[in-house]
């Protein structure tokens, strides 16, 4: 029996078999990838919130330019009922009050009787006409017309043409058969008239 020779380490243990290790890259790649990846997610970070803040821009515009045109329509249309409000009460006005200048007739013929007869118009009559006068005034109806006054068709009425006057230029309002009334622009009745024409040839 030969004898083997005894080895003294390694009796009794298996040798350990190396486990084999990657060769080593370049120094500092790993950190170099891994902030360049954490600036990837940063600037991926950075253009979602400014999408999102772009986004928000957008309906805040969208949104104050709703705003801004439902309040041009409601001042619109306040304004459309301020006007009609203002067309009622004038027509309620005008219907109420057009019938009275027949009444307003009757009073101006009888201060005309008076004067022409040279007598006073009762107290009481006159005291009446008076203040019907001052109360319709208030109203906002306005009485016009006058002799001497220039014609003019949107307010006057000329019932007859009495002829030529040399002392006037332009056709003119001679005699007034009936006043005129107006609620502020708006005729109630044009003064009716009589007129009298410059002269058409050449004066001496």
């Amino acid at each position: 029996m030969t004898d083997e020779p005894f080895d003294s380490q390694g009796a009794g243990e298996e040798q350990a078999t190396p486990v084999p290790h990657p060769p080593p890259g370049p120094a500092g790649t790993f950190g170099e990838q891994a902030a360049e990846m954490a600036n990837e997610t940063e600037v991926e970070e950075s253009t979602a919130a400014d999408d999102e803040l772009t986004v928000t821009k957008m309906e805040l515009a969208e949104r104050t330019s709703d705003l801004q045109r439902l309040q041009a329509e409601f001042v619109n249309y306040k304004r459309r009922v301020e006007r009609d409000r203002d067309l009622i009460r004038e027509n309620a006005t005008y219907a109420a009050l057009a019938p009275i200048t027949e009444v307003l007739d009757t009073i101006d013929r009888a201060r005309e009787h008076s004067q022409a007869s040279g007598q006073s118009l009762d107290p009481g009559f006159a005291t009446v006409a008076d203040q019907l006068e001052r109360t319709v005034a208030a109203l906002g109806l306005a009485k016009f017309g006058m002799p001497g006054e220039a014609f003019d068709p949107t307010i006057h009425e000329a019932l007859s043409h009495i002829g030529e006057d040399p002392e006037v230029k332009v056709t003119t309002c001679k005699v007034v058969a009936k006043a005129g009334y107006r609620i502020g622009d708006r005729v109630v009745r044009a003064a009716q008239v009589l007129v009298v024409d410059p002269p058409s040839g050449p004066t001496d």
